[in-house]
Order: structure tokens, then sequence, then C-alpha cells
């Protein structure tokens, strides 16, 4: 699902609208066709009840579904600007240091830079990719210094970049 609904939704051959959303039958009928699977609207819901990092939401008549964030296509989520807390986190390994210290925290091929608000989230976070390093992003000061911030409604905070000068190893 998180790849449909964040990057590849023609992979079972629909379209997310302009705000990532998708009709649960629509992703449901794609699913069990392209994918061979026998997915149904209960198991669907308990996918995004249960899943750990709440990556999927509902729409409040149930009769639609997205991706809280992290989409490589292009989406509005109607994120509105949050002040953020003082200091954020990001997980990342050793191999990606270089590049970081010299060009910056970038989003690559997705929307927004991703930031946790405890370290403990950014470590599992690096933990994917091998030994993780966290930085701690001074998100305060850049707040300050006129940069924006968001918070998707799974709570993670999220950035168009963040300059190495706001970063502490």
């Amino acid at each position: 699902m998180s790849y449909i609904l964040r990057h590849k939704p023609e992979h079972i051959n629909v379209e997310l609208d302009e705000n990532g959303w998708l009709e649960v039958e629509k992703l449901i009928e794609g699913i069990n066709r392209e994918e061979r699977i026998a997915l149904d609207k209960k198991t669907l819901e308990e996918v995004v009840r249960t899943n750990d990092k709440k990556r999927f939401v509902l729409s409040a008549d149930g009769l639609k579904i997205r991706a809280n964030q992290g989409h490589s296509v292009r989406v509005d989520l109607e994120l509105k600007e949050v002040e953020p807390p003082e200091f954020l986190y990001h997980g990342t390994v050793g191999k990606f240091m270089k590049s970081i210290r010299e060009e910056g925290l970038m989003k690559m091929n997705r929307q927004h830079v991703h930031l946790s608000k405890d370290k403990e989230t950014a470590i599992n976070v690096g933990g994917r990719r091998g030994k993780p390093v966290v930085l701690i992003v001074q998100s305060g000061i850049m707040h300050r210094d006129g940069i924006k911030f968001f918070r998707s409604q799974n709570g993670v905070w999220l950035t168009d970049f963040v300059n190495p000068k706001y970063l502490i190893e």
C-alpha cells in the first residue's frame, strides 16, 4: 500500500486525487487484480488501524484512503505551518554523513525532509539501513530564521531542507 499510495499509483492503474486520496474500493480492486491478493475492506481497515507508523489515514466517511507523508508523487496534503519544538531529530547512517555535513538534509525524491520528535524514533529510522546516527536539528532556530515546518497527521515533522549549520551531531 505504501508503494501505491506514496510512489506508484499507476502500478495498479489508479490515480490519486490532488490531495493524495484514493477511493478504498479502487485500491482494493487494483491490489486484488494486479497483486492477486485477496484484500478486503475489513483487512484494509485493520492495516490502517494497526500500522505501527500510522502511515495511512481513512477519510471521515471511510470511503477514501491516503498516506500521511513520504510521497514521491506530487500531492497537496493540505498541511498547515506549525511552530516546531526547539529540537527535532533525524536518523540516518554513517555512509551519508559526509554529504549531509556538506549539503545538509535534502528531501531527495520526496516532498519533504522527515524529522522525528524524539531520539528513539530517529534511532529506529536510521537503524533500518544499518547502525543509526542521530542528528539533532535546531528546529527552533530554523523556524525563527523563517523556515517553515509542518506536522503530518501521524506526527512526523516535515520541512523542505535543513542547512548543515542547523545540525548537531
